[in-house]
């Protein structure tokens, strides 16, 4: 998915890169963004936000749906992250410069690492409006990995993990209750998709030592740990709980789905600009006039001819990094 509001999330808040926030229970709000011009679609966007700008190595995340859309993003780069796409309603065709080709339903998963640099293009099937909705995530990539080939993989399924009373997560990304999801990754990372039954109450168990969010999709959730019950997230934000707790308990009276997004607190501070990660303005310099230029480091997404979306022009002052707080 690419970005068309180019501009960097201003100064934050937060624990330093790398710091444990301890406990939290902050809510973020999600906002609305149009994407691909007023005829097209329009995502609800939770991270990065003015007070959080990473969830472990979690560094972006839209929703876009439930909508009827016709959805058509042209070919446009990433470099520096993975891209997640979980899909929740209807179907999303993924073509990449490495010439792949994937349909994509839910209950499966898109992964595209950038690495170096790669282009995609993601198109919902027939031409006319469809029921679409799905999570679109980044993944910021760290100092190893960052400079490597491009990859692509889906996986048409994934492992569960039995919570008990009715509740059971998809595991998307990184491992849960001792299930890993066969998906590859660079850092401590967890993503996984809860369903909760109706009447359910479970532990979820948390690594202390990671940061976490949920994020609710559908239904009615509340969230308590030994403190009480905890803030409530709107559909599509964020309930960001920091770090140090060992398990939060969810429960729902009618059934509830929320997403729970961790890891192990990104050690690197990050500059996010349009579709690219880097450390610092250079960086993205090189990358955008790489992409703008076509010298050949993004390559080409066949199909669709010399169709792509140009980078908007750079602000007037160096980009820098978006440090968590002092």
């Amino acid at each position: 998915m690419t970005r068309l509001d180019a501009g960097p999330v201003p100064e934050v808040l937060c624990p330093g890169a790398g710091r444990r926030p301890g406990p939290v229970a902050t809510v973020l709000e999600p906002r609305d963004v149009p994407l691909g011009g007023l005829r097209a679609m329009t995502v609800r966007r939770s991270l990065p936000q003015r007070g959080l700008t990473t969830i472990g190595a979690w560094c972006f995340l839209d929703r876009f749906g439930p909508q009827e859309a016709r959805m058509r993003v042209e070919p446009h780069p990433h470099m520096g992250l993975q891209t997640v796409t979980w899909p929740l309603t209807g179907e999303i065709r993924h073509r990449d410069s490495l010439g792949s080709d994937a349909v994509l339903r839910p209950g499966a998963l898109n992964l595209m690492t950038a690495g170096h640099g790669v282009a995609h293009s993601e198109y919902s099937l027939g031409e006319a409006p469809v029921a679409l909705d799905a999570l679109q995530l980044w993944v910021a990539l760290p100092e190893e990995a960052r400079h490597g080939a491009a990859a692509f993989e889906s996986h048409a399924a994934l492992p569960e993990a039995a919570l008990g009373d009715g509740a059971v997560a998809t595991v998307i990304l990184g491992t849960l209750a001792g299930v890993t999801s066969p998906a590859t990754t660079y850092t401590p990372i967890v993503g996984a998709q809860v369903s909760l039954a109706p009447g359910a109450s479970v532990a979820l168990p948390l690594d202390p030592a990671w940061e976490h969010g949920l994020v609710p999709l559908a239904g009615d959730l509340a969230v308590a740990d030994g403190s009480g019950t905890l803030p409530a997230a709107p559909e599509g934000g964020i309930l960001y709980l920091g770090t140090d707790r060992d398990a939060v308990t969810l429960t729902s009276v009618h059934g509830a789905t929320v997403v729970l997004l961790g890891g192990e607190p990104f050690p690197d501070d990050v500059i996010m600009w349009w579709n690219f990660v880097a450390r610092d303005h250079d960086e993205i310099v090189a990358a955008r006039d790489a992409w703008n230029g076509d010298d050949g480091r993004f390559g080409t997404v066949p199909g669709h001819g010399d169709v792509r979306i140009p980078a908007p022009p750079l602000p007037e002052v160096r980009l820098k990094p978006r440090r968590r707080g002092a």
